[in-house]
């Protein structure tokens, strides 16, 4: 029978993602540069459309001879955890990365589940070893992972995202964690003991998971996933989504400082980077939801040329402009929304949402908060409003919004539909709001909730919300998507996110 690893494919990729046609989704891409190729670890994900779960049964592999060429082998059934680890469960293939040893020979680091634990997390990590980076692999460690919660040390983090650097030396150091959480320790020259007490990692700021070690020019780098957020963060506005950041030391096990972003937030919520020089040039892989049918768990790997500058000490790398496939042309379309800037009555948004998916023309079927904008707080108030401004006067004649929502209407808890909603729009000659007469129907979940009016010319439109309630307490509001419709379909050009709304049309109240 054929081995599984060794089915491959002949892929001609002219853009980012490499795999963009959504047959195999890709992710937590790992670089290794070996035998003048440039070799990508991933994961694959299988998650059905709605479900948010990291469904991840098997690695996958991209091989490269130029990354410019778009020209690569896929071998879509790399390596099954059970294949290699006899003490591991099926599934759950997560992030893992291959290194070569101080013997030449490859070593893959990989999380999975320990089967029969009694650790309270059942995530470990294995180490398999092969004398060639498609393998075949066998298990460096048979007795067991390398690293659980309770060996060879215990430790209370779950044991996922390894990432391991060979030193110059053929000294090893293995760095591992997430939620925050990151460990590190050097390795003996077996690859899989030891060698001294794990360290806990300070310094980088907003670490989250997702660690990638490497070397350049005598500098230790260590780049991560991160997730400061915030309205005035450098790294991103939502907490469910990460930026790549990094950090430098001049020892492999730190201390490390943090020096900035190198990836702004993709279009997945999470992020993870792998970084490798390859015949003179530096490369960053990473992935996005932006395959046919991606998703927040269905992604797919990227990659892109990685610069530096090298005027300071210690040199730092340049922030990476994402590369896409080119956009299709734009069709007419009567909804204006994207073209429009926005304020909320809650600003700054609560981190969990992010005010820019209101217009981004993306309804999902099972959204995570940074898909909606939201106005839960402990305490919700009786209304929340939105305005959308756009920079000279439209015509407008009718809306549509898609709400969310975990409670029914009538509840007091969580997020609710409104109990009543309504329209206003901006008087320039009058220098207030107005409100716009229509015929306005119970705001429904799951299905677009729309009105038609007669047509209003203006800057500035408001949707009011008057808040579910159980007569003691308020529910919040939420909403994946608002439209704002023209009368007739046209061209639209997207506003520039990165520039604030202006107080045009005040009060705001």
């Amino acid at each position: 029978m054929a081995n599984p690893a060794f089915e491959a494919r002949q892929v001609i990729s002219a853009s980012n993602p490499i795999l963009s046609e959504g047959q195999d989704y890709t992710t937590d891409p790992a670089t290794l540069v070996a035998d003048g190729k440039l070799y990508i670890l991933t994961g694959r994900d299988t998650a059905e459309p709605g479900v948010n779960d990291f469904i991840m049964p098997e690695w996958q592999m991209l091989v490269t001879d130029d990354p410019k060429s778009g020209q690569w082998t896929h071998y879509p059934h790399f390596l099954k955890p059970d294949a290699v680890f006899k003490w591991a469960t099926p599934g759950r293939a997560y992030a893992a990365q291959i290194v070569r040893g101080p013997d030449k020979r490859f070593y893959l680091y990989a999380p999975v589940m320990q089967e029969g634990s009694t650790n309270k997390d059942g995530f470990a990590i294995g180490v398999a070893v092969s004398d060639s980076p498609t393998g075949p692999w066998v298990d460096a460690h048979p007795s067991g992972p390398v690293v659980s919660q309770s060996y060879p040390v215990k430790n209370d983090i779950q044991n996922i995202d390894p990432t391991v650097l060979v030193d110059e030396d053929g000294r090893v150091y293995l760095y591992w964690g997430t939620f925050g959480r990151l460990k590190g320790v050097e390795l003996e020259r077996d690859m899989v003991t030891f060698k001294g007490t794990p360290t806990d990692v300070t310094g980088l700021t907003g670490f989250f998971e997702a660690p990638w070690i490497f070397k350049r020019k005598g500098i230790y780098y260590m780049a991560y996933a991160g997730n400061t957020a915030g309205p005035n963060s450098e790294c991103t506005e939502a907490v469910y989504y990460a930026c790549i950041a990094y950090g430098t030391a001049t020892s492999p096990l730190g201390p490390w400082t943090y020096r900035g972003v190198v990836l702004d937030p993709v279009s997945s919520t999470t992020s993870h980077p792998g970084i490798s020089e390859f015949k003179g040039k530096w490369y960053i892989a990473y992935h996005t939801a932006d395959a046919k049918g991606g998703g927040h768990f269905r992604r797919s790997v990227a990659v892109d040329e990685l610069s530096w500058d090298d005027s300071v000490n210690p040199p730092l790398i340049e922030k990476v402009e994402q590369t896409r496939a080119p956009a299709p042309a734009p069709q007419p379309q009567r909804n204006l929304a994207p073209a429009a800037r926005i304020v909320a009555s809650n600003s700054p948004v609560p981190v969990q949402y992010w005010i820019s998916a209101l217009n981004d023309g993306k309804v999902r079927e099972a959204p995570l908060p940074p898909d909606t904008w939201g106005t839960w707080s402990p305490n919700n108030p009786k209304r929340q409003w939105l305005v959308y401004q756009w920079e000279q006067s439209l015509k407008f004649n009718g809306t549509r919004l898609y709400f969310w929502a975990d409670q029914p209407a009538g509840s007091g808890i969580g997020v609710a539909p409104p109990k009543a909603w309504h329209l206003e729009y901006w008087s320039d000659a009058e220098k207030g709001w107005k409100a716009i007469s229509a015929s306005y129907p119970t705001a429904e979940v799951g299905i677009w909730t729309e009105v038609a009016f007669d047509p209003v010319t203006t800057r500035c439109l408001k949707a009011v919300f008057d808040a579910s309630t159980d007569g003691k307490t308020n529910a919040a509001v939420a909403i994946q998507e608002w439209e704002a419709l023209y009368p007739k379909a046209v061209l639209v050009e997207a506003a520039d996110t990165k520039v604030p709304a202006s107080p045009i049309c005040s009060p705001m109240e």
